[in-house]
């Protein structure tokens, strides 16, 4: 057998660095144009990518945001968990502004399949976690459950496509009464399944062979990241995180991509912070604040549609996520938002449950579309260069509106 060549690091990696909605969307929209793939590794339809085009907004689920770009190959890998009629929904919506997308999509087999029954069974769970008072606050997506039959190995894959599998989810619809109290619908689940094979039969394949072909020619690759950092099932904020390792280093082992092909990774991390469900939040802040911050910033998710958390910067958080995920640069995203605050505070650390805040001056004028660094205001250059001296890490890309072409790249 003819030994494997080490692959050229030709893939880079956009990570977040918080608890998700950081705006990775906006830097992966900017950087594929120059990428011959942009593959996503983990997590579901929970997870909401929003980036504006000429005015009008994309909100991506299961489809990483780079796939606007025609050029681009799309991969979905083996470590997420896929809720079918929502990625067939994503598909048409495209479909009706006229890109087909189907094509130059590649779906790993084994990925596995997120059932409706899944939705009903995350329903349930934080229905009894709620009235212990242990809400986690999850989206309900079923992300979870499906993770957990993936564990249990009773998961079933994106290779069934095609299969005629009622009899193995009738089997289940006895333990899913007992357990929870719910109905599994086969006839339904099979339909679905059926629908989607029509589609999505051919883009089914092995992901890891393709990615290493692709590699080994040369063609460079693009991880999309989803969630962020703090909410990893390892490293996160234990037990408020998702059910998916959102590092790195689950970005490569959700691909199949070894370490050695990786070249960059860019960390994302808003100029504040927010987060959504439950779980410590050092640095929150509520009343006008926290709702000035939410409205400027439109601090609502883009899946569920909930309020945002709100609060400020926390470098503690940051270059706790530098370390897991070794990045190469920041991607600094919504400055803007800062625009009327006469004082920003900047979490240093925390003593006893609460943060220990330093305070910089604000610059009270706009910095909407601002494109070179030499013209956004002094105290907004002097935040940017500390957060590079505090995290001995590159601020690269600074964010100072929702368009694509507001990125100031230095």
């Amino acid at each position: 057998m003819q030994r494997m060549k080490s692959p050229a690091s030709v893939v880079t990696a956009v990570i977040g660095a918080q608890w998700g909605d950081e705006g990775k969307g906006k830097l992966i929209d900017l950087l594929a144009e120059n990428f011959d793939v942009v593959a996503r590794a983990c997590g579901g339809a929970n997870a909401g990518h929003t980036i504006v085009v000429g005015g009008k907004k994309h909100v991506f689920r299961l489809l990483p945001s780079g796939c606007l770009h025609t050029n681009a190959e799309i991969v979905l890998g083996a470590g997420m968990v896929m809720h079918l009629p929502t990625l067939l929904e994503e598909i048409g919506l495209l479909r009706n502004e006229g890109m087909d997308i189907v094509p130059r999509l590649r779906i790993s087999h084994e990925a596995h399949i997120l059932f409706d029954f899944h939705k009903e069974i995350d329903g349930v769970l934080e229905e009894r976690r709620s009235k212990l008072g242990k809400g986690i606050g999850t989206t309900r997506r079923g992300i979870g459950p499906a993770y957990m039959d993936k564990a249990a190995r009773t998961g079933i894959r994106m290779e069934k496509l095609g299969e005629d599998i009622r009899g193995e989810l009738q089997k289940r619809a006895d333990d899913l009464h007992v357990s929870y109290g719910i109905a599994l619908d086969a006839e339904r689940e099979q339909k679905q399944l059926n629908d989607a094979e029509t589609m999505l039969k051919s883009c089914v394949t092995d992901t890891i062979q393709l990615l290493h072909d692709r590699m080994y020619s040369g063609k460079r690759i693009l991880i999309e990241g989803a969630q962020a950092t703090l909410l990893d099932i390892d490293h996160g904020t234990y037990p408020y995180v998702t059910s998916s390792s959102t590092t790195i280093a689950g970005a490569l082992q959700g691909l199949g991509i070894p370490p050695n092909a990786l070249g960059e990774v860019i960390g994302v991390a808003k100029a504040y912070c927010t987060r959504v469900g439950a779980g410590e939040f050092f640095t929150e802040v509520e009343g006008s604040i926290g709702e000035r911050l939410r409205e400027r910033g439109g601090e609502y998710g883009s899946v569920t549609k909930r309020p945002r958390r709100c609060g400020w910067l926390h470098l503690p958080d940051l270059i706790r996520s530098a370390m897991i995920n070794g990045f190469s640069c920041w991607n600094i995203t919504k400055l803007d938002v800062l625009d009327t605050e006469a004082v920003i505070p900047v979490g240093m650390g925390e003593k006893n449950g609460k943060a220990i805040m330093q305070e910089f001056v604000g610059w009270k004028t706009s910095t909407v579309g601002v494109t070179a660094f030499d013209d956004l205001p002094k105290q907004a250059q002097q935040l940017v260069v500390f957060i590079e001296q505090e995290t001995g890490i590159p601020v690269r890309y600074i964010g100072t509106g929702q368009g694509r072409e507001e990125m100031i790249v230095r």
